[in-house]
This record gives structure tokens, sequence and C-alpha cells, in this order.
């Protein structure tokens, strides 16, 4: 039987294959695409041999059955057929041409997945002898691995190793492993926060490899739900269809584009709504508007627009301010919101925690949202170091349509005894997400870790949500007795006497 660690052990071999030659943050999309490869073919194979057997051997019916399966793959596409031809001098090509063929020959649900992966790149494996070294010594790797269903410990086998290997990934990528990866803590987090549930349509507007829509769809405890996202980055966009695939998610709708600028998830030319949206966007990402000054209109003196105004955006999201350009925390927050169900949204958003307290139109923003809308649920304090390539604290901001309150729940889980210290990075505990979950459905103050503020105490603080405002974590330390301190003293100082005393007369024996 194959094991999750006999998969990892595989997977490890490979990267050191890429050690020193290509960047972590890029080799990434060669292994696991080809791990991706590799279990397409193997489930493939044996499905066609299953099928000789139950037809003993009549092609017509095989080839019928194997048409209503998940996908189809031709020989030439095959792990097995790439095996065979690895020493052979145009080997980049023909994995290329191979991934061109599982894309056409399951274009509903692969469509495009591959076009920013290039096995026969120059520029990430060099020239061609070294390259065909590296591709050689890659197919022998996985050539190892037996990834048939029948020889699985188990059905998820496949798509935890691949969550498992992205999140190595992130954690050897450094900074650039945050812009395609949230723990896995963190994300069931903030899936149990916005508990989906049955019918829910559940979207990540800055999915990543789409680890967190992915535990958001698992809390829902359901197949009938759906699944939305949109990602910039054309190879994190590949690696999260495939994450979905192997997932058994064969109806998610992922798109590819700036979700600020050119938001791809519509109906009838409006933004999409859903019930549950969460996102852990870039922080303070500098020049967000750059995609909408780009297309602006030029005045009469054939000047182009240097600033975003609110009539810029078709979609409205910004008529209650526009975000600084150099902070793009309240750009996502803003789109996020304008994508709530009016009736039940609810979302949770992962930012630094200057959101909570910064000033001009960040400061309009966040009172409107507060004072005019009554959207804010909850603000929740995290452990710093929890996050790839940053080691600042952040918070989780919840949001939700139709209160029926004005206050706001405040929770502080950022100290010691809320979280579990590792080696490069801070990690939640079962037991710390639970506390987190438990105190925010309870929703009261508890003492030096929630409180719960109304609507005058915010407006008091001139709606700064800084949490030490709300939450008092301080400890007292106990009172020092003057007279046990100074008794010790007089102690220390007879016992020192002694010792000097003794010495002396040490010193005196040996002549010194």
């Amino acid at each position: 039987m194959t094991t999750r660690g006999d998969i990892e052990k595989v997977l490890w071999s490979a990267c050191d294959t890429f050690r020193g030659k290509i960047d972590s943050s890029r080799y990434k999309d060669y292994i696991l695409t080809m791990l991706f490869v590799k279990y397409l073919s193997d489930v493939y194979k044996e499905t066609k041999e299953n099928y000789l057997e139950q037809y003993e051997g009549d092609m017509v019916r095989v080839e019928r059955a194997m048409r209503r399966e998940r996908f189809t793959m031709s020989e030439t596409a095959s792990f097995d057929y790439l095996y065979e031809k690895r020493n052979d001098v145009r080997i980049g090509e023909m994995i290329n041409k191979a991934l061109e063929q599982i894309e056409t020959n399951n274009s509903a649900k692969l469509h495009n997945v591959f076009r920013a992966i290039d096995f026969n790149s120059q520029v990430d494996f060099g020239e061609p002898k070294s390259k065909n070294a590296t591709l050689r010594t890659l197919l022998q790797d996985f050539n190892k691995l037996d990834l048939r269903p029948s020889q699985l410990s188990d059905n998820d086998i496949i798509g935890d190793a691949y969550q498992y290997m992205i999140a190595k990934f992130a954690s050897d990528a450094g900074k650039k492993g945050g812009e395609f990866f949230t723990p896995s803590r963190v994300s069931e987090l903030i899936a149990k926060l916005v508990a989906p549930k049955e019918n829910d349509r559940i979207c990540d507007p800055t999915c990543g490899s789409g680890g967190l829509l992915l535990k958001a769809a698992a809390e829902a405890h359901s197949s009938k739900i759906r699944i939305y996202g949109q990602e910039q980055n054309a190879q994190t966009w590949a690696l999260c269809k495939m994450n979905m695939f192997l997932h058994n998610v064969d109806d998610a709708e992922i798109m590819n584009g700036d979700t600020l600028a050119n938001p791809l998830l519509l109906e009838n030319d409006r933004l999409k709504k859903f019930q549950v949206v969460v996102a852990n966007p870039p922080f303070s990402l500098d020049k967000w508007d750059a995609g909408f000054l780009s297309e602006a209109s030029v005045d009469e003196k054939g000047k182009k627009t240097e600033k975003l105004l609110a009539g810029m955006d078709s979609f409205d999201r910004f008529d209650i301010g526009v975000p600084p350009s150099g902070k793009g925390d309240y750009a996502f927050m803003l789109h996020m919101i304008a994508t709530m169900d009016d009736a039940n949204g609810r979302m949770a958003i992962v930012l630094p925690h200057g959101v909570l307290f910064r000033g001009a139109s960040e400061g309009r923003i966040r009172r409107q949202l507060i004072e005019t809308y009554n959207l804010l649920d909850a603000v929740i304090g995290l452990p710093e170091n929890l996050f790839y390539g940053t080691g600042i604290p952040a918070c989780i901001l919840i949001f939700k349509k139709n209160r029926k309150t004005r206050d706001v729940l405040f929770i502080d889980a950022s100290g010691e005894g809320n979280y579990e210290k590792e080696k490069n990075q801070n990690v939640l505990r079962p037991e710390d997400i639970e506390k987190i979950v438990a105190h925010y459905r309870a929703y009261a103050t508890v003492e030096k870790y929630s409180y719960r503020a109304t609507f005058d105490e915010i407006k008091e603080n001139g709606f700064n949500l800084n949490i030490p405002r709300y939450v008092d974590t301080f400890e007292e330390e106990a009172l020092v007795d003057i007279d046990e301190v100074q008794t010790n003293i007089k102690n220390i100082e007879a016992e020192l006497s002694e010792v000097q005393k003794k010495m002396a007369g040490y010193l005196k024996e040996l002549g010194v």
C-alpha cells in the first residue's frame, strides 16, 4: 500500500533534484504538476484495467465506459509514456505536449491550467543538457510511486499530500509563501467562525492555492455547496485548480485575474453574491489601484487621472470612501462586503492591525461600516508569527449582514498560552481554535480575553478598534514586601562576610 509518508518521501526527493537550481517558489509548480499527472495516469490506467476485466476485453464497451469517467487521458499524455521517453532530448517538449493534451481532453475542468507551466523553460532549467538531466531525474523520482486507487491507504491521501506539500513550499519560500498559502490551522479557524452550511455559496476573492476554500467547504459538512474564487497569479491559480480536482471538487468556479480592478465572479454584469466570504489578502498591498488607473480616461489636457475616484469603479465598491493607494487592505475589505448576500451574508478577513486604528480615508470608511451600516461583528487579535513571510501579528475581522445588535465583540487571543511555538513559526492548536470559536459564539465579556463593546463605547473611542482599548490583558505584578527584601539582603550580606573571612584564612595559609 502507498501511504502519505511514501508520497512525501518521493516529493522531497524530487525537491532535492531542483534545490540549488531553481527557486522553491518556482519548482513547486513542476513537482506538484508532476504529482498531478502521475495520479491521473495511475487512476486512468487502473480504471481501464478494471473495465477490461469486467467486459472481458470488449474494447467498445470499455471505451464507452471510460468516456463516463471524471476525466480522460490519451496514451501519449500518460506518465508511463513520458517515463519511457525520459532519455529523449526533447523530453521537455514532450511533457508540455502531454499537459496540453490533458487540458484539451478535459477542457471543462482543466482548461488553461498548465498554460503558465513550461517544462521546456531555459530560464528555469538552463541549457538542454542540464534541463534533460533534471527532467529525467524528476520522472525517475515519480516512477517509484504507485498511485492507483487500489494501492492508496485512504481516499483522501492524494489531496492531503498535495495540500501538505503546498504548505511545505510556502514555509520554504519565505515572504513569497504567504502569497499562495494560508496556514492550515488559521484556515480552519476562519472556516469555523463563518460557519458555512448546506446550500451556501462560498467565495475567496484572493484564493491562492485554495486551502482556505477547501477548509470552508469541509466545514459545511454537505456536498450541496458551491465554491468560488479568484486569484491573480497564473501559477498559483493553476495550483488551486489542481488542488480542487484532487479533492474531488469538480464544480468550483476559480477565475484568474485581478479581483479589485477586474472582478470576474459576476452575475448579470453585477458582482455575484455569496453567503460566505473568506480571504487572507496580501497585507497592505501597495499600488492596488494600478489596474484602475491604467484604464483611466484622459482629460482635455491629455493627462491621465493619477488618483482613483469612486466613480471609476463600475461596481460601486468605493462609494463610502477610496482607500489610500499605498495600502490595499480596505480595498479588499470593501470588495468582499459588496459581494455579501443581502439576507445572510457573513465574511471573515485576515488583515494587519493597522486597519483597526489608521486614520484619514481608512478611518472614515471604518466609521461608516460601524455607524451607518452596522456590519462589523467581531475583531479577533491573533498571535504573532503565524503567517508565512511576515512575523507581525494579524487580526480577523468578521462582518455580518442584518445584525441584531450594534455591539462589537473583541477577542485578544495573542497572548502566551494561546498558541504553540514551533521552530520557525507559531501555530494555533486545536484547543486554541476551539477557545476562540466558543468565545465568539458566546459573544460575551470574559476577563482578560474578550469584551463586548457597545456602539457608544466605540464611538467614544473615535471608532478606533485597537484591541487593547477594549480587552485589558494587563497582569499586575505581586506587591513587593520591603521588610522581607531587607531581611534577605542582611542575610546575604552576613553570608558573604563569612565567606570573605574563610577566603582570607585560606589565602593566609597559602602565603598569598
